[in-house]
C-alpha cells in the first residue's frame, strides 16, 4: 500500500480544533507555542477561545493552520505512524507539506505564512474582491462564463481552486464575479455559492501580494524534501529546489489545480491518504475525484487512533 499525506489550507479553521488531541498528547500545545514565539500571537488562545471572526482572519489563519498540521505530523511521529511515499497541501497547506518533509524549518515556515496572509489581506480592499464556488458545471464552461463576465463588467474573474469534478471556486473583482455566477447557473451550474472570505484568493488580483511575499521568501532556506512532493500550480512532482521557491510565489496569484494533484498522486501509485489537519475537506474531495482510494482525517483523536492502526 502507497501512502500519500494531504495537508488542508484556509478554510479548515474552526475554534476548539484540536482540543481533544491536546487534552491528551502535551505535543500539541509545545508545536502551537513554537509557531507563537516565531510570530508573537497567542494562536493556541485563539483556537481555544476565538472569537471566530479574530481566527478567521487571513494573517492568523494561516500560522494557526499550519501549526495545527505540523502538530498533527509531530504526533503521528511520535507514535510510530508509516511515513508517506507522497506529500501535497491545498493553497496554504503546501507549506504544511514542506515542513513535515524537512524543507522548511517550521518556525521560518510560520513567519512566512503569517506575512503571506497580510500580504494576501491587504492587496484588495475589503469588498472589492470576492470568490463564489460553482458546483455542477464543466469547467470549459466556467472558463466561458469567466471569460464572458470579465469582459462585460470590465473586471477580473477567473477559476481559483479546481477542487474535484464539478466543484471549482471562482474569484476576482466584485461585479465580475457576481455576473460571472450568474453565468455560470444560466449555463446550467447546478449552484453558485458566495464564499464568506475576506479577500479574492489565487487570481490576477493578487499579483502584488506575490511580488511581496517573493522579498520574505528570499530570506528563508529550502532544502531538498524528504518525500516526494506535488505542488498546486502544475500538479507536478516538484524535485528542485529553485522550483520549489517559484511555485510557491507563483501559487498566491495562480490558480490551485487540486484535481490534477490528486490524479498526479494516483498516477504515482498512491491508493491511501491520510489528512494531516483540522476538518475532512480533502478526503471528501478526494473520494469524489477517485473513489478507489482510500483516505483517513486526523482532525479528531477517534479518527487519528483510526488512521494510525488502519
Amino acid at each position: 500500500m502507497s501512502l500519500g499525506f494531504v495537508f488542508p489550507g484556509q478554510g479548515a479553521q474552526e475554534v476548539g480544533m484540536l482540543s481533544d488531541h491536546a487534552a491528551k498528547e502535551p505535543i500539541i500545545i509545545k508545536t502551537f507555542e513554537i509557531a507563537q514565539e516565531a510570530v508573537g500571537l497567542p494562536l493556541w488562545e485563539l483556537v481555544c477561545k476565538g472569537p471566530e471572526e479574530e481566527l478567521n482572519k487571513t494573517a492568523i489563519t494561516q500560522p494557526a493552520l499550519l501549526a495545527a498540521s505540523v502538530a498533527l505530523w509531530r504526533l503521528w511521529q511520535s507514535r510510530g505512524g508509516a511515513n508517506p511515499d507522497i506529500v501535497a497541501g491545498h493553497s496554504l497547506g503546501e507549506y504544511s507539506a514542506l515542513v513535515c518533509a524537512g524543507s522548511l524549518d517550521f518556525s521560518d515556515a510560520v513567519r512566512l505564512v503569517h506575512a503571506r496572509g497580510k500580504f494576501m489581506q491587504d492587496a484588495v480592499p475589503l469588498g472589492k474582491g470576492s470568490m463564489a464556488a460553482i458546483l455542477g458545471l464543466a469547467d470549459d464552461l466556467l472558463a466561458q462564463a469567466c471569460t464572458e463576465a470579465a469582459s462585460e463588467t470590465n473586471g477580473i474573474v477567473a477559476p481559483a481552486n479546481f477542487n474535484s469534478p464539478g466543484q471549482v471556486v471562482i474569484a476576482g473583482s466584485t461585479s465580475a464575479v457576481a455576473a460571472a455566477m450568474e453565468k455560470c447557473q444560466n449555463l446550467g451550474a447546478r449552484r453558485a455559492v458566495q464564499l464568506a472570505v475576506s479577500a479574492p484568493f489565487h487570481c490576477q488580483l493578487m499579483q502584488p501580494a506575490a511580488e511581496n511575499f517573493a522579498k520574505e521568501l528570499e530570506k528563508v532556506t529550502i532544502n531538498q524534501p524528504h518525500f516526494t512532493l506535488v505542488q498546486n500550480t502544475d500538479a507536478a512532482i516538484t524535485t528542485d529546489v529553485q522550483s520549489i521557491r517559484k511555485k510557491l510565489i507563483d501559487q498566491i496569484a495562480q490558480p490551485v489545480r487540486w484535481t490534477e494533484c490528486v490524479q498526479t498522486m494516483i498516477n504515482a501509485g498512491m491508493d491511501n491518504y491520510v489528512e494531516c489537519g483540522p476538518g475532512k475537506v480533502l478526503s471528501g474531495l478526494i473520494r469524489r475525484i477517485d473513489r478507489k482510494v482510500g483516505s483517513n482525517s486526523l482532525a479528531t483523536l477517534e479518527s487519528f487512533d483510526s488512521a494510525i492502526n488502519t
